[in-house]
């Protein structure tokens, strides 16, 4: 065998182990097994719990919610004619599906100029940081997964307009989040112990 076919090889079996830093955690539906194998989703979490008080399992239902813990996750493309590609649907982009401007505004209001949209902790912390001022603009409960996630998806303003309200879809998205973070409450309490 030639040394570039050899050096062809070694370089794909290379690259093919490589492509597992964004890769989620098996069985998305056991909070238990996801930090198991993710023992750094836990150390975000409680720091994120630390500094802005929202609960782990919030946390959780919510990134689940958004990226599936896909740590590149990206909103699907636009199609113009059904086959020529308009860019994407939105600039959301990681773990929390930031937006640019809001990632941007999170960037400016902590000074947390290193932070990645792409890194869990960071992602937890943007989360926290957003789900405060939910509280503080709309009165909604750090603990209450359903309306934080509204908040979350339509905006402090769109919230508060109650633009949700007409969009069923989300009302049953929003539901089933809120339904996550209760199973992720009991089985982080059964883990943990």
């Amino acid at each position: 065998m030639s040394r570039f076919f050899r050096a062809l090889i070694i370089l794909l079996l290379v690259a093919s182990c490589g492509g597992g830093r964004y890769s989620p955690p098996r069985n998305l539906d056991d909070a238990c097994s996801i930090i198991r194998q993710r023992p750094n989703y836990i150390k975000a979490f409680r720091a994120t719990e630390r500094r802005w008080g929202v609960p782990p399992h919030v946390q959780m239902a919510v990134i689940y919610q958004e990226s599936k813990f896909v740590g590149n996750a990206r909103t699907p493309y636009r199609y113009a004619l059904g086959i020529l590609p308009m860019g994407r649907q939105s600039s959301a982009y990681g773990y929390a599906q930031a937006l640019d401007g809001t990632w941007d505004e999170y960037i400016r209001e902590t000074r947390s100029w290193r932070a990645r949209r792409d890194d869990i902790r960071d992602a937890t912390d943007f989360m926290g940081w957003y789900m405060t001022k939910t509280v503080k603009r709309n009165g909604v409960s750090l603990h209450d997964a359903r309306n934080q996630y509204l908040a979350y998806h339509e905006g402090h303003t769109g919230y508060a307009r109650g633009s949700y309200r007409n969009k069923s879809w989300l009302l049953r998205v929003s539901g089933e989040v809120g339904q996550r973070a209760r199973t992720y409450e009991k089985q982080l309490a059964r883990c943990a112990s």
